[in-house]
């Protein structure tokens, strides 16, 4: 009989074990009354000095488990350990076969055993939320009129509605599209954070005992925070609240373990946002992502610096939130059969040209225009107003063979997620644009769901160098395409934090995918 035992700290403290211990014997037992009073015994020691045990008896390749059983707190000793194996030893004598449980007077077979195993689904996806004081999330939201701008037309306290998917699209008396479920919302792109931590607060294997956690998340609503400080000159008041997280985190005895490699952090903001850097006088942003524990946590955000090593892209929220697989699916076959009348199209608004990016946005809308047949542009400035209707951006998309992605503000843009959302095939002209962001939520044969236009290429091209490009490639191909990238659908949608998930389900969307992505990277950590 192999004889298995596991003892690990069970109260979250620092004054127990530091890591597992473990002892295994290999030898027969008599199950008599004697011995279930010594096991007794051995399992009340346990209890008096808090102590979360597992064991596990084999025979004959049968097994049984117990596991986790949270105790009293009081401090462990080497002493203690040696006085442990010494009393657990006492209960094992030669006799025949039988297969004995540290709990009750009840056995198990094998088959139990497996059967638990089975159905324990969230070994090794256990998420610990830290409890984080109020001022670094709930009270910037109480305080949401501080995060709305004078530019803005709508107060972002109507954006924290539902989840933080904002108001339901045709709850204003306006009519929707027949077209569209009840699961379309006015989502605002910054509200990652509360989207992300509201479905959070529902994952299937949330745990208390952070003995048993993969993974830590950080419910720190950073980009929130900044746009609530944006205006303040003074940096050192913009870069607070960050250092006071860490000086909270870091008294926590989860923190300790592994320095914070296990913690994960989601900002609805791009990295630039937070690395200000002291050394060329630049005043925007804080400071956050340059901290010295900000190294070891891992980032989840809208975009990532290309030099980091900690951070990883997660897609921008879109305008979709389903319930249920079936209301994907069924949204996948609309577009299927959507009549795509426009070659191609751009929904944005003219940067400065004394950039890069603003220079290649020029391009871009001098093109469309020149292309009138072929391409339209929905005007997003301001003054415009062009964009302010979800629905007039989706129809658009949803009528376009391609939609153009060029670089904006910053590389990345919330209308690649939208356009896929449509069914249409993006075109970027910068790889920093989609290929070398979303890695886990884009595959990376990136010719087979989008087109890329260099942008030397673009410049010296002519000005229909696009529509040539766009035109020139085959019917065939094109189909492959679109259905390449209305299979992508669910795994760029946040779906509804209590959506219904029948048994076997198998679906991801963004929020399953980014979750497996962080905890795949901690275990890299741990295995190395």
């Amino acid at each position: 009989m192999v004889f298995n035992f596991l003892l690990v700290d069970g109260g979250g403290s620092n004054d127990g074990f530091l890591s597992p211990v473990r002892f295994r014997w290999n030898m027969p037992v008599r199950a008599s009354v004697g011995d279930f009073l010594a096991v007794k015994l051995v399992v009340s020691r346990l209890v008096e000095h808090n102590i979360t045990f597992r064991t596990t008896m084999k025979n004959n390749n049968s097994s049984s488990s117990i596991k986790n059983h949270p105790c009293k707190k009081k401090p462990t000793t080497p002493l203690l350990l040696l006085s442990l194996l010494t009393t657990s030893l006492l209960i094992l004598r030669v006799s025949q076969n039988k297969t004995i449980l540290i709990t009750t007077t009840t056995t198990t077979s094998d088959s139990d055993h497996h059967h638990h195993e089975r159905h324990d689904s969230c070994l090794g996806r256990y998420i610990y939320i830290h409890n984080l004081p109020s001022r670094f999330n709930t009270d910037i939201l109480q305080d949401c009129e501080s995060i709305t701008r004078p530019k803005d037309k709508i107060s972002m306290c109507k954006y924290l509605d539902n989840y933080g998917f904002g108001p339901r699209i045709g709850d204003d008396g306006v009519s929707i599209d027949s077209r569209y479920s009840p699961s379309w919302y006015a989502t605002n792109q910054f509200m990652l954070e509360v989207i992300f931590h509201e479905k959070m607060k529902m994952y299937e294997c949330l745990t208390r005992n952070s003995s048993l956690a993969s993974a830590f998340y950080i419910p720190y609503y950073a980009g929130l925070d900044f746009r609530r400080n944006l205006r303040r000159h003074n940096v050192a008041e913009r870069d607070a609240a960050g250092k006071e997280m860490f000086k909270w985190l870091k008294k926590q005895p989860q923190w300790k373990g592994m320095s914070g490699k296990d913690h994960f952090l989601v900002t609805g903001r791009i990295s630039r946002d937070f690395r200000r850097n002291p050394d060329n006088n630049s005043l925007w942003g804080t400071n956050l992502m340059l901290l010295p524990e900000s190294q070891n946590i891992s980032f989840l955000t809208i975009e990532r610096s290309p030099t980091s090593h900690n951070e990883f892209a997660i897609p921008y929220p879109t305008y979709f939130h389903p319930t249920s697989t079936f209301e994907i699916r069924q949204w996948q076959d609309k577009i299927k059969l959507t009549n795509r009348t426009v070659l191609f199209s751009f929904a944005g608004a003219q940067r400065p040209s004394r950039s890069q990016n603003g220079l290649v946005r020029t391009q871009v809308i001098q093109q469309c225009k020149s292309s009138s047949k072929t391409c339209r542009f929905l005007d997003c400035d301001v003054k415009a107003n062009g964009c302010d209707d979800p629905m007039s951006l989706m129809k658009l998309f949803e009528s376009s063979v391609f939609c153009l992605q060029p670089p904006g503000d910053s590389l990345t843009r919330r209308s690649v997620f939208d356009s896929i959302l449509a069914g249409c095939i993006p075109v970027f002209f910068n790889q920093g644009s989609g290929y070398k962001q979303y890695v886990w939520h884009l595959p990376n044969n990136d010719g087979e769901y989008s087109v890329y236009i260099p942008v030397k290429e673009l410049r010296t091209g002519g000005k229909s160098k696009i529509e040539e490009i766009l035109q020139g490639i085959p019917n065939e191909k094109v189909i492959g395409m679109r259905e390449n990238v209305i299979r992508l659908v669910p795994k760029i949608v946040y779906t509804k934090p209590n959506r219904h998930k029948p048994d076997k389900e198998t679906l991801e969307d963004a929020f399953d995918v980014a979750v497996k992505g962080v905890i795949k990277r901690i275990e890299q950590f741990k295995s190395n």
